[in-house]
Protein backbone atom coordinates (compact mmCIF):
# COMPACT_ATOMS: atom_id res chain seq x y z
CA UNK A 1 0.00 0.00 0.00
CA UNK A 2 2.75 2.46 -0.89
CA UNK A 3 0.19 4.78 -2.47
CA UNK A 4 -1.21 5.78 0.94
CA UNK A 5 -0.66 9.50 1.52
CA UNK A 6 -1.24 11.37 4.78
CA UNK A 7 -1.48 15.14 5.06
CA UNK A 8 -2.48 17.50 7.86
CA UNK A 9 -5.32 19.58 6.35
CA UNK A 10 -6.24 21.58 9.43
CA UNK A 11 -3.59 22.37 12.02
CA UNK A 12 -5.99 23.89 14.53
CA UNK A 13 -4.29 22.38 17.58
CA UNK A 14 -7.54 21.00 19.00
CA UNK A 15 -7.49 20.01 22.66
CA UNK A 16 -9.49 16.92 21.80
CA UNK A 17 -10.55 16.81 18.15
CA UNK A 18 -13.39 14.33 17.66
CA UNK A 19 -16.44 13.22 15.68
CA UNK A 20 -15.42 13.87 12.06
CA UNK A 21 -18.50 13.76 9.78
CA UNK A 22 -18.64 14.56 6.08
CA UNK A 23 -21.37 17.06 5.16
CA UNK A 24 -22.05 16.31 1.50
CA UNK A 25 -24.39 19.28 1.02
CA UNK A 26 -21.71 21.73 2.19
CA UNK A 27 -18.82 19.72 0.70
CA UNK A 28 -17.11 20.12 4.05
CA UNK A 29 -15.88 18.17 7.08
CA UNK A 30 -17.55 18.68 10.44
CA UNK A 31 -15.79 17.91 13.70
CA UNK A 32 -15.65 19.11 17.30
CA UNK A 33 -13.02 20.16 19.82
CA UNK A 34 -14.38 18.72 23.06
CA UNK A 35 -12.33 20.69 25.57
CA UNK A 36 -12.06 23.71 23.27
CA UNK A 37 -15.89 23.76 23.24
CA UNK A 38 -16.14 24.34 19.50
CA UNK A 39 -18.05 22.84 16.59
CA UNK A 40 -15.95 23.20 13.45
CA UNK A 41 -16.40 22.96 9.70
CA UNK A 42 -13.41 22.61 7.37
CA UNK A 43 -13.80 23.33 3.67
CA UNK A 44 -11.41 21.65 1.22
CA UNK A 45 -12.07 24.54 -1.19
CA UNK A 46 -11.09 27.40 1.12
CA UNK A 47 -8.76 25.25 3.31
CA UNK A 48 -10.24 27.18 6.23
CA UNK A 49 -11.94 26.14 9.45
CA UNK A 50 -15.07 27.93 10.63
CA UNK A 51 -15.86 27.43 14.32
CA UNK A 52 -18.85 28.01 16.56
CA UNK A 53 -18.17 28.28 20.29
CA UNK A 54 -20.57 26.56 22.69
CA UNK A 55 -21.10 26.69 26.47
CA UNK A 56 -20.01 23.17 27.45
CA UNK A 57 -17.75 20.34 26.24
CA UNK A 58 -19.15 19.32 22.83
CA UNK A 59 -18.38 15.72 21.97
CA UNK A 60 -20.16 14.81 18.75
CA UNK A 61 -21.94 16.39 15.80
CA UNK A 62 -24.37 14.84 13.33
CA UNK A 63 -26.36 15.87 10.28
CA UNK A 64 -30.09 16.58 10.62
CA UNK A 65 -32.62 15.70 7.90
CA UNK A 66 -34.47 18.99 8.37
CA UNK A 67 -31.18 20.88 7.88
CA UNK A 68 -28.34 22.01 10.15
CA UNK A 69 -27.01 19.74 12.89
CA UNK A 70 -27.52 17.96 16.18
CA UNK A 71 -24.80 17.82 18.82
CA UNK A 72 -24.02 16.27 22.19
CA UNK A 73 -23.15 19.06 24.60
CA UNK A 74 -22.32 18.42 28.24
CA UNK A 75 -25.07 15.94 29.16
CA UNK A 76 -27.53 17.38 26.62
CA UNK A 77 -28.68 16.43 23.17
CA UNK A 78 -28.98 19.78 21.39
CA UNK A 79 -29.80 21.31 18.00
CA UNK A 80 -27.33 23.65 16.27
CA UNK A 81 -28.36 26.20 13.66
CA UNK A 82 -25.10 27.01 11.87
CA UNK A 83 -25.80 30.40 10.27
CA UNK A 84 -27.49 31.78 13.37
CA UNK A 85 -24.89 30.11 15.65
CA UNK A 86 -27.87 29.10 17.76
CA UNK A 87 -27.88 26.11 20.12
CA UNK A 88 -31.14 24.83 21.64
CA UNK A 89 -31.41 21.98 24.14
CA UNK A 90 -33.44 18.96 23.06
CA UNK A 91 -33.15 16.91 26.26
CA UNK A 92 -30.90 16.15 29.25
CA UNK A 93 -29.49 12.80 30.42
CA UNK A 94 -27.48 11.72 33.51
CA UNK A 95 -29.06 14.48 35.61
CA UNK A 96 -27.98 12.64 38.76
CA UNK A 97 -24.31 12.72 37.65
CA UNK A 98 -23.06 16.34 37.56
CA UNK A 99 -19.53 15.15 36.77
CA UNK A 100 -20.57 13.38 33.54
CA UNK A 101 -20.49 14.47 29.93
CA UNK A 102 -21.39 12.94 26.62
CA UNK A 103 -18.64 11.45 24.46
CA UNK A 104 -18.89 9.93 20.97
CA UNK A 105 -22.19 9.82 19.06
CA UNK A 106 -23.48 8.75 15.64
CA UNK A 107 -26.78 8.43 13.76
CA UNK A 108 -28.06 4.96 12.84
CA UNK A 109 -29.48 3.98 9.40
CA UNK A 110 -33.04 4.74 10.62
CA UNK A 111 -32.14 8.27 11.72
CA UNK A 112 -31.76 7.72 15.47
CA UNK A 113 -28.89 9.46 17.31
CA UNK A 114 -26.85 7.09 19.49
CA UNK A 115 -24.47 8.64 22.04
CA UNK A 116 -22.87 7.61 25.29
CA UNK A 117 -21.60 9.34 28.41
CA UNK A 118 -18.57 9.14 30.69
CA UNK A 119 -17.18 10.87 33.79
CA UNK A 120 -15.11 14.01 33.16
CA UNK A 121 -11.44 13.06 32.91
CA UNK A 122 -8.92 13.99 35.61
CA UNK A 123 -6.21 13.47 32.99
CA UNK A 124 -6.61 11.95 29.52
CA UNK A 125 -8.06 8.43 29.93
CA UNK A 126 -7.98 8.78 33.75
CA UNK A 127 -11.45 9.10 35.26
CA UNK A 128 -13.95 7.65 37.71
CA UNK A 129 -14.94 4.37 36.12
CA UNK A 130 -18.36 2.84 35.30
CA UNK A 131 -20.16 6.22 35.38
CA UNK A 132 -21.33 6.30 31.75
CA UNK A 133 -24.34 4.98 29.84
CA UNK A 134 -25.34 4.50 26.21
CA UNK A 135 -28.43 6.38 24.97
CA UNK A 136 -30.52 6.78 21.83
CA UNK A 137 -32.35 9.96 20.87
CA UNK A 138 -35.35 8.96 18.73
CA UNK A 139 -36.91 11.09 16.00
CA UNK A 140 -39.81 11.97 18.34
CA UNK A 141 -37.12 13.38 20.69
CA UNK A 142 -37.66 10.66 23.31
CA UNK A 143 -34.56 9.03 24.83
CA UNK A 144 -33.86 5.38 25.63
CA UNK A 145 -31.01 4.19 27.85
CA UNK A 146 -29.52 0.88 26.70
CA UNK A 147 -27.08 0.10 29.52
CA UNK A 148 -24.84 1.76 32.11
CA UNK A 149 -21.52 0.91 33.84
CA UNK A 150 -19.61 2.37 30.87
CA UNK A 151 -16.10 3.80 31.28
CA UNK A 152 -15.54 5.82 28.09
CA UNK A 153 -18.37 5.47 25.59
CA UNK A 154 -16.81 5.61 22.14
CA UNK A 155 -16.74 4.42 18.51
CA UNK A 156 -20.10 3.44 17.01
CA UNK A 157 -21.24 2.18 13.61
CA UNK A 158 -23.55 -0.31 11.92
CA UNK A 159 -22.92 -3.22 9.56
CA UNK A 160 -23.87 -2.80 5.91
CA UNK A 161 -26.95 -5.03 6.35
CA UNK A 162 -27.89 -2.98 9.47
CA UNK A 163 -28.16 -6.15 11.56
CA UNK A 164 -25.11 -5.51 13.73
CA UNK A 165 -24.21 -2.51 15.88
CA UNK A 166 -20.51 -2.00 16.63
CA UNK A 167 -19.45 -0.20 19.79
CA UNK A 168 -16.34 0.62 21.83
CA UNK A 169 -16.01 1.19 25.56
CA UNK A 170 -12.42 2.42 25.39
CA UNK A 171 -11.02 1.08 28.67
CA UNK A 172 -12.20 -2.44 27.82
CA UNK A 173 -9.62 -2.34 24.96
CA UNK A 174 -12.20 -4.18 22.87
CA UNK A 175 -14.34 -3.59 19.80
CA UNK A 176 -17.75 -5.11 20.52
CA UNK A 177 -20.72 -6.15 18.38
CA UNK A 178 -24.44 -6.35 19.22
CA UNK A 179 -27.36 -7.81 17.32
CA UNK A 180 -29.32 -4.84 15.98
CA UNK A 181 -33.02 -4.43 15.27
CA UNK A 182 -33.39 -1.59 12.77
CA UNK A 183 -37.18 -1.40 13.27
CA UNK A 184 -36.98 -0.72 17.01
CA UNK A 185 -33.38 0.39 17.60
CA UNK A 186 -32.95 -2.37 20.20
CA UNK A 187 -29.56 -4.00 20.79
CA UNK A 188 -28.61 -7.33 22.37
CA UNK A 189 -26.19 -10.27 22.47
CA UNK A 190 -23.01 -8.25 23.16
CA UNK A 191 -19.73 -9.90 22.21
CA UNK A 192 -16.12 -8.85 21.61
CA UNK A 193 -14.90 -9.07 18.01
CA UNK A 194 -11.39 -7.64 18.46
CA UNK A 195 -9.05 -7.02 21.40
CA UNK A 196 -6.39 -4.38 20.89
CA UNK A 197 -2.70 -5.24 20.97
CA UNK A 198 -0.53 -3.37 23.49
CA UNK A 199 1.06 -1.07 20.90
CA UNK A 200 -2.40 -0.20 19.48
CA UNK A 201 -3.24 1.25 22.89
CA UNK A 202 -6.81 2.61 23.42
CA UNK A 203 -9.63 2.14 20.87
CA UNK A 204 -11.44 5.41 20.18
CA UNK A 205 -13.63 6.51 17.24
CA UNK A 206 -14.62 4.13 14.46
CA UNK A 207 -16.18 3.98 10.98
CA UNK A 208 -17.08 1.34 8.40
CA UNK A 209 -16.12 1.03 4.72
CA UNK A 210 -18.16 -0.26 1.76
CA UNK A 211 -16.54 -3.70 2.14
CA UNK A 212 -17.99 -3.96 5.65
CA UNK A 213 -14.62 -3.62 7.37
CA UNK A 214 -14.15 -1.41 10.44
CA UNK A 215 -11.58 1.35 10.85
CA UNK A 216 -10.64 2.20 14.43
CA UNK A 217 -8.59 5.19 15.58
CA UNK A 218 -6.17 4.20 18.34
CA UNK A 219 -5.73 6.88 21.00
CA UNK A 220 -2.09 6.97 22.17
CA UNK A 221 -1.44 4.42 19.41
CA UNK A 222 -0.91 6.97 16.63
CA UNK A 223 -2.70 4.88 14.02
CA UNK A 224 -5.93 3.72 12.49
CA UNK A 225 -6.41 -0.01 12.09
CA UNK A 226 -8.68 -1.87 9.68
CA UNK A 227 -10.49 -4.86 11.14
CA UNK A 228 -12.59 -7.67 9.70
CA UNK A 229 -15.56 -7.99 12.08
CA UNK A 230 -16.33 -11.48 10.74
CA UNK A 231 -12.92 -13.02 11.45
CA UNK A 232 -11.71 -10.67 14.20
CA UNK A 233 -8.45 -10.16 12.28
CA UNK A 234 -6.57 -6.92 11.78
CA UNK A 235 -6.12 -6.35 8.04
CA UNK A 236 -4.17 -3.10 7.89
CA UNK A 237 -2.44 -0.47 10.02
CA UNK A 238 -1.95 3.14 8.93
CA UNK A 239 0.40 5.10 11.17
CA UNK A 240 0.00 8.85 11.63
CA UNK A 241 2.55 11.51 12.69
CA UNK A 242 0.69 12.09 15.99
CA UNK A 243 0.06 9.73 18.92
CA UNK A 244 -3.38 10.86 20.03
CA UNK A 245 -5.52 9.84 17.05
CA UNK A 246 -9.14 10.06 18.18
CA UNK A 247 -11.60 9.24 15.38
CA UNK A 248 -12.03 8.69 11.66
CA UNK A 249 -14.59 9.00 8.88
CA UNK A 250 -14.70 8.79 5.10
CA UNK A 251 -15.47 11.87 3.04
CA UNK A 252 -14.69 13.76 -0.13
CA UNK A 253 -16.70 13.67 -3.35
CA UNK A 254 -16.79 9.87 -3.58
CA UNK A 255 -16.06 9.02 0.08
CA UNK A 256 -12.61 7.69 -0.83
CA UNK A 257 -10.72 10.04 1.49
CA UNK A 258 -10.35 9.24 5.18
CA UNK A 259 -10.31 12.05 7.72
CA UNK A 260 -8.71 11.48 11.12
CA UNK A 261 -9.02 13.79 14.12
CA UNK A 262 -6.43 14.03 16.89
CA UNK A 263 -5.83 15.56 20.32
CA UNK A 264 -3.09 17.46 22.14
CA UNK A 265 -4.50 17.58 25.69
CA UNK A 266 -2.15 15.85 28.12
CA UNK A 267 0.98 16.42 26.03
CA UNK A 268 3.89 18.36 27.55
CA UNK A 269 6.10 20.88 25.70
CA UNK A 270 8.73 18.32 24.79
CA UNK A 271 6.12 15.90 23.38
CA UNK A 272 4.43 18.71 21.44
CA UNK A 273 7.76 19.85 20.00
CA UNK A 274 8.19 16.34 18.58
CA UNK A 275 4.59 16.28 17.29
CA UNK A 276 3.72 19.85 16.27
CA UNK A 277 0.69 18.62 14.29
CA UNK A 278 -0.96 17.14 17.40
CA UNK A 279 -4.58 18.26 17.57
CA UNK A 280 -4.74 18.59 13.78
CA UNK A 281 -7.07 16.95 11.27
CA UNK A 282 -5.47 14.57 8.77
CA UNK A 283 -6.56 13.40 5.34
CA UNK A 284 -5.54 9.92 4.18
CA UNK A 285 -5.78 9.11 0.47
CA UNK A 286 -4.88 6.00 -1.50
CA UNK A 287 -6.47 3.48 0.86
CA UNK A 288 -8.24 1.82 -2.06
CA UNK A 289 -11.57 1.66 -0.23
CA UNK A 290 -14.54 3.97 0.15
CA UNK A 291 -16.74 4.78 3.08
CA UNK A 292 -20.46 4.88 3.75
CA UNK A 293 -22.08 8.36 3.76
CA UNK A 294 -23.28 9.42 7.23
CA UNK A 295 -26.94 9.11 8.16
CA UNK A 296 -28.91 12.19 9.22
CA UNK A 297 -30.97 12.49 12.40
CA UNK A 298 -34.64 12.13 11.48
CA UNK A 299 -36.04 14.29 14.30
Amino acid sequence: MSSVKIECVASEGFGIGESPVWDEKEGALLCVDITGRKVCRWSPDTKRVQAISVDAPVSSVALRKSGDYVITLGTRFAALKWKEQLVTTITHVDKDKPNNRFNDGKVDPAGRYFAGTMAEEIRPAVLERHQGSLYTLFSDLSVVKHFDQVDISNGLDWSLDHRTFFYIDSLSYSVDAFDYDLQTGKIGNRRSIYRLEKEESIPDGMCIDTEGKLWVACYDGGRVIRLDPETGKRLQTVKLPVDKTTSCCFGGKDYSEMYVTSARDGMDKEWLSRQPQAGGVFKITGLGVKGVPPYAFAG
